[in-house]
């Protein structure tokens, strides 16, 4: 396959799209923020238009072309707005308009949050209440007729591309993990991407690593979900007499818009004030960098839980690497050293300590090149 094929990245914040080479290289990437609320129609158009920006060339709906330029930029930059219920240029072209030429694909792969019916792409993301039982794959395809498109979870699509692109290139036997308001994984064996009897194989959030412990969205308790993930590691620190920012003076200071007040001496200046620091992962990892007692506490409790999972998952499949990404990995050593000593004290054979633990590479454009993947490597991550 030598053309360009559309990844999808589907997520409870933003949508993303790009146009990847046969490299794995993201050439053009758009992104949007998702509707919060929006209905399965609204989401959908919400889909549909900024596929049709990204092939067309032109600028998402409600979007002037200089921020359509900077979504174009594959290094990054904050999530567009979305557009309003029922707009769409699809449709409307302009009056006497010829519909916009589209640039060709070889496929269509997408990660999107779970659950699902797999293969068949029909989706219910937890974090999208819009979307209950909705058809994706089956919408996709009537909009790419003739080639193939495939659905997959988004952690499975992450740990993807760390395997083909990423950290974990080179390695027969990978586990990939995704740890940010969720956790999540996939499971490379023998070169291979496993997917088990429904397509969810590699959910290792669900782990137990803590019997009766807090309540996760499973219903289960003790989940490494439950114990490790951004916002229930910030709930357990507050428990625990955390105050966000206590040590790091808060997330930002501002200035009150144009107010003025008259100092002492005659001279006037700006008023400004101090947000008060939201209790969040990031913010955690801030204030466990500065020093706070309870924030440390906190991440060397989702270390040794992270430790705890991939241990059992290294004794379990024969590992060679694990990948850690996400949001809360960006907290470097504070995770990663208690990871790591609690994986080496529950990996005692030696087959189990050749094991590495490593971050993930590719950043916010994983998810694009893993579900790129499902089409460019399908030999490898679509074996059906």
């Amino acid at each position: 396959m030598s053309g360009s094929v559309l990844a999808v990245d589907i997520g409870g914040t933003k949508f993303a799209v790009a146009l990847v080479n046969a490299r794995g290289e993201v050439d053009r990437a758009r992104r949007v923020a998702t509707p919060q609320g929006g209905d399965a129609e609204t989401l959908w158009k919400t889909l549909v238009d900024l596929i049709d920006s990204l092939l067309t060339d032109s600028p998402p709906t409600g979007v002037s072309r200089p921020e359509a330029l900077q979504a174009e930029d594959a290094s990054g930059g904050s999530p567009l707005p979305a557009p309003g219920p029922g707009e769409s240029r699809l449709s409307d072209p302009g009056p006497g308009s010829p519909p916009p030429e589209r640039l060709p694909v070889e496929g269509v792969g997408v990660g999107c949050g779970g659950p699902m019916t797999w293969p068949e792409g029909v989706v219910s993301p937890l974090n999208m209440p819009g979307w209950r039982g909705f058809p994706l794959r089956a919408r996709l395809a009537e909009l790419f007729p003739g080639v193939p498109v495939r659905v997959h979870n988004d952690a499975v699509c992450v740990a993807v591309a760390e395997h083909w692109r990423g950290a974990g290139r080179g390695s027969a036997n990978m586990l990939g993990m995704v740890v940010s308001t969720g956790v999540g994984g996939g499971l490379v064996l023998g070169d291979r991407l496993i997917d088990g009897g429904s397509g969810n194989a590699g959910h290792v959030g669900h782990i137990v690593v803590e019997p009766g412990g807090p309540v996760c969205g499973c219903g289960a308790r003790g989940c490494l979900e439950a114990v490790a993930r951004g916002p229930a590691l910030a709930a357990w620190a507050v428990g625990q007499g955390w105050t966000p920012g206590a040590l790091t003076g808060g997330v930002s200071h501002r200035a009150t818009g144009g107010v003025s007040q008259q100092a002492a001496g005659g001279a006037s200046h700006q008023v400004s004030y101090v947000e008060a620091a939201v209790a969040s992962g990031r913010q955690l990892a801030l204030d466990a960098d500065a020093g706070d007692e309870i924030a440390l506490a906190a991440m060397n409790r989702a270390g040794r839980a992270l430790g705890l999972a991939v241990a059992a998952a290294v004794n379990l499949c024969d590992l060679d690497i694990v990948t850690v990404g996400g949001g809360l990995s960006q907290a470097g050593r504070l995770l990663f050293d208690p990871l790591e000593t609690t994986l080496r004290e529950h990996t005692r054979m030696e087959f189990a300590r050749r094991a590495r633990v490593v971050p993930a590479s590719l950043g916010q454009d994983a998810g694009l090149v893993g579900a790129a993947a499902l089409i460019l490597a399908a030999d490898r991550y679509w074996p059906h």
